[in-house]
């Protein structure tokens, strides 16, 4: 008895639609165990019943089609990890929108709505090392994760250290509807060349507005508030931006509790003509 299934055959038996199964071949997540080279008809192994069902599972859970396809790489204990690193971020995301329900309601509401202490203070001119990209608020963190790395390495192979924490800078709107460009930068006083995508550029010195944020509403769409402050204080203070809003964090921000500060949002502005 052949070992093979027609696509229909195996659609039927995993469960899932063809549409389906042609996204996850063109993904590389499931491609077929065969191809006719002339007629282009697609068959099936039997083997191949136990990915989809792993692939079920994990879309069932929220993962990207991208991180499916790096679990299904990894041994048995390695994608438990993985799958447990992606529950947690899950969980913070749902905590996150939660924290968020109260603000709403008091917006909608034209309520008094209780706004983050706005601080000044001057910052002066700095390197920094960076990377451009765009993301949306969905693949916003794993954007800045990414690209942090990336500039921490390249900083590390060439000797470099920091000067200054690092930072966001937020030249758009980013949203669930929006993919704004985002650069995340690196200060340092080393003389880093730039490479690949990492560039090098002087920030200028500014005066700027900024909130501090605790690491439970350091998220999207909890820091949302944040943002809403600086701007609103802005506003009230005939105040222009000079450059694109920011996040800036601090190094405590994996290891904090979740009320301790770890992210300032800041805004830099224009002194009054």
């Amino acid at each position: 008895m052949s070992d093979l299934m027609t696509t229909g055959q195996f659609a039927a038996r995993s469960n899932l639609t063809l549409k389906a199964l042609r996204l996850y071949d063109a993904k590389g997540l499931l491609p077929p165990a065969e191809v006719d080279p002339r007629t282009g008809f697609r068959r099936y192994g039997r083997a191949q019943l136990a990915v989809a069902r792993r692939i079920t599972l994990l879309r069932a859970i929220d993962m990207p089609l991208a991180e499916v396809g790096r679990v299904l790489g990894l041994d048995g204990p390695a994608a438990v990890e993985a799958i447990a690193k992606h529950w947690s971020h899950r969980e913070e995301q749902w905590r996150a929108r939660q924290s968020l329900l109260a603000y709403i309601r008091q917006v909608f509401l034209e309520e008094a709505i209780p706004a983050y202490e706005v601080r000044l203070r001057d910052v002066p001119e700095q390197r920094v090392i960076f990377i451009h990209g765009h993301a949306r608020a969905s693949g916003l963190a794993d954007f800045i994760t990414d690209a942090s790395a990336a500039l921490f390495a390249h900083l590390g192979a060439a000797g470099g250290c920091l000067s200054g924490p690092p930072f966001a800078v937020f030249h758009g709107t980013v949203g669930e509807d929006s993919n704004g460009p985002v650069e995340v930068c690196l200060p340092t006083g080393s003389p880093i060349e730039p490479a690949g995508r990492i560039g090098v550029r002087l920030e200028p010195s500014h005066r700027t507005a900024y909130v501090e944020v605790s690491k439970e509403r350091s998220h999207y769409p909890a820091i949302l508030p944040a943002y809403d402050t600086l701007k609103a204080w802005l506003d009230d203070h005939g105040l222009a931006p000079a450059l694109s809003m920011r996040e800036i964090y601090h190094p405590n921000r994996e290891t904090a509790a979740p009320a301790e500060h770890v992210t300032d949002v800041a805004a830099p502005f224009a002194p009054p003509s």
